[in-house]
């Protein structure tokens, strides 16, 4: 695993006061460039997700849960439910509302994006206040299913987002 924790540090750049004064970005996209290091990403993330027990579904928080999740799911023999801000779904859609570090949020998912009962595995790249994790498990309640796990790529413990999604937490490949 420091290999794996090398490299990330190596190709995820932090961008400071992006997208406004004192936040830091976590720039992924030269970790996504480098097909090995994506490879490498991958196979520790799905092995984390092995803890979380049988999966019907992998949700992808829009828009780099979608980098991950859809490779997730496949390896996983689930199916991928992408999860967008307001207003981009063309169908029937259940929304939610949230506070971000810097601002506030809609997220929405298709009403029939999962079936009740659904085990689904949540996929972000970072958990920062864990504001953005729990609008999704409002979803997945919200359609009848259960959250078995979160999974990022990143973690932000300064943030507190691991205490906020107890008791199911949040699987990490890095934390900062």
């Amino acid at each position: 695993m420091s290999d794996l924790n090398e490299t990330i540090d190596r190709l995820v750049r932090p961008i400071e006061d992006w997208p406004e004064p004192g936040v830091t970005f976590r720039d992924i996209t030269p970790l996504l460039a480098d097909p090995n290091a994506l490879a490498a990403v991958i196979d520790g993330l799905v092995e984390l997700a092995g803890s979380t027990g049988p999966i019907d579904a992998v949700l992808g928080i829009e828009a780099r849960g979608f980098l991950f999740g859809p490779s997730i799911a496949l390896r996983l023999g689930a199916g991928f439910v992408p999860v967008r801000k307001s207003g981009k779904l063309p169908s029937a859609s259940l929304s939610t509302s949230y506070e971000l570090e810097y601002g506030s949020a809609v997220l929405e998912m298709h009403v029939d994006a999962l079936e009740t009962g659904a085990r689904v595995l949540v996929v972000d790249d970072v958990l920062a206040t864990g504001g953005t994790m729990l609008a999704a498990a409002d979803l997945v309640r919200q359609a009848g299913g259960t959250v078995a796990g979160n999974l990022v790529l990143i973690e932000l413990l300064a943030l507190g987002g691991q205490e906020r999604l107890a008791p199911v937490g949040c699987a990490s490949l890095r934390t900062y």
